[in-house]
């Protein structure tokens, strides 16, 4: 039988020391956007990376396959959230028009609780 590794807690920032130009990468890769995918149930294919809205840019802009002219937002924080980030997706979402937001992040404070998945 072949061995397993233990999952532990580790700081995103000791793998990732940069959001956008290690984490985001990272993260649209196919493999890991499919893992992404299948954690909440969206068929995501890759749209653009750092995409421009007005002068801010979203992570990541992907479609939802399984629906015609579905977008899916992906915002990612290697730290925890705070109302910046909240008041960029706000923003992304908008103007990007997306109907589903996905905000990644090491730690939610009490204000930003995450939804679970499930």
């Amino acid at each position: 039988m072949e061995a397993l590794g233990r999952i532990e807690r580790v700081d995103l920032r000791t793998i990732w020391t940069s959001e956008d130009k290690h984490f985001t990468p990272w993260l649209a890769q196919p493999d890991n956007l499919q893992i992404l995918g299948d954690a909440l149930g969206i068929d995501l294919e890759l749209e653009a990376q750092e995409k421009y809205v007005g002068p801010f840019r979203a992570d990541l802009l992907c479609k939802n396959t399984a629906e015609k002219d579905s977008w899916v937002l992906i915002e990612n924080q290697i730290e925890k959230t705070d109302h910046r980030h909240l008041g960029q997706l706000i923003t992304y979402a908008s103007g990007l028009r997306a109907a589903t937001v996905v905000w990644i992040s090491a730690e939610f404070c009490d204000e930003h609780p995450p939804h679970s998945i499930g």
